[in-house]
């Protein structure tokens, strides 16, 4: 899930519901009822398990990769690009995508790296997760596809992504959304420790620094997936059809390796590849985003994030910041798609 190392020193609050259900301890579960008041609603398709096709995937070499993506909409039209987050895919986008469509953008969904459809060209490319890397997966396929500028939008690892094009590659970046903020990680401040209560909701990231984790990971990636969509979406009934359309993704034979590397590289127990250093270095600066930007958090989001006003002066452009509500998790774009489709519509004009 989605956190840079920076914001998580703010983060001092107490143990999430989802993490403590996890430690076996009993807790009241709130009502699973939508808002009454909510102007931000999820679409009733969300929760009834109704399955939108995203269409058929396209195949195409850029970069180290061979990228899996789908590529809906007018051809001429403006270019959005969404970023799935871990562990979800392309599929978090199935109900954003027509609505973007249905307005003029062309979409385009790529499977990020070591998910779905995307290979590696070369069996000696390091299997590498750190934040770098997938962002330059993206500026690659903007390449290949001829792409100068685009929206992007994200959630999770797609939107550290998304935040790190936009600061550091502006003139390929039209506006963006970003859940959950300013996601772009400083390793270095993330060494200083949490009050144990903000440790704990990091337990997943403790387990794949072990040989333990990494051997459970492979061994149980759809159970332990669905788990994580439980605990960072507590109020968001999906059903098993939703959940094995995606999980399928995680079958990549390059996922265990390249989560498994993101997770360590973050805590500062794996190293990144020397070539990125200089990026990296930028990166740890904490840029500030120029692009207009609208950024978004669900009401019942269960995974760790900060606090909009912790995160708000990176933005320098035009921004907002919107609470989507009426029980909405971390898969935000999936769980309420008219509310994040809107967001980009919105920032498209600003």
């Amino acid at each position: 899930m989605n956190q840079d190392s920076q914001s998580r020193r703010r983060f001092l609050g107490s143990a999430a519901t989802a993490a403590m259900t996890l430690a076996g301890i009993k807790i009241d579960i709130p009502n699973t009822s939508p808002s009454m008041n909510s102007t931000h609603s999820p679409s009733p398709s969300s929760f009834a398990g109704t399955r939108p096709s995203l269409g058929p995937l396209k195949q195409i070499d850029a970069g180290l990769l061979n990228i899996g993506y789908v590529d809906a909409g007018p051809s001429t039209g403006p270019v959005v690009i969404l970023l799935h987050g871990w562990p979800y895919d392309i599929n978090s986008f199935a109900e954003v995508a027509p609505l973007l469509t249905a307005k003029g953008y062309r979409v385009i969904i790529p499977h990020l790296r070591g998910h779905g459809t995307t290979r590696f060209l070369s069996s000696t490319t390091p299997r590498n997760g750190q934040q770098s890397v997938v962002a330059l997966d993206i500026i690659a396929l903007m390449d290949a596809l001829k792409i100068a500028k685009a929206i992007l939008a994200g959630f999770d690892w797609g939107a550290r992504t998304a935040n790190v094009i936009a600061a550091l590659w502006p003139e390929r970046t039209k506006a963006l959304v970003s859940v959950s903020g300013y996601l772009i990680t400083n390793r270095d401040a993330g060494k200083a420790p949490l009050p144990p209560a903000a440790e704990f909701q990091w337990w997943y990231q403790y387990y794949f620094s072990t040989e333990r984790g990494k051997e459970g990971y492979e061994k149980y990636r759809r159970d332990f997936a669905r788990l994580i969509w439980k605990l960072a979406s507590p109020k968001w009934n999906f059903d098993d059809a939703t959940f094995d359309r995606s999980a399928a993704s995680l079958d990549n034979p390059d996922h265990v390796d390249i989560v498994i590397h993101n997770y360590r590289w973050r805590l500062g127990l794996a190293e990144g590849e020397s070539k990125y250093d200089t990026i990296e270095t930028k990166l740890y600066a904490g840029p500030i985003i120029t692009v207009p930007t609208i950024t978004l958090e669900g009401d019942e989001n269960g995974a760790p994030h900060p606090p909009e006003t912790s995160y708000a002066k990176k933005f320098s452009g035009k921004y907002t910041h919107r609470t989507i509500t009426g029980g909405i998790g971390h898969n935000l774009p999936q769980e309420a798609p008219k509310a994040f489709a809107d967001a980009i519509i919105e920032v498209d004009r600003y």
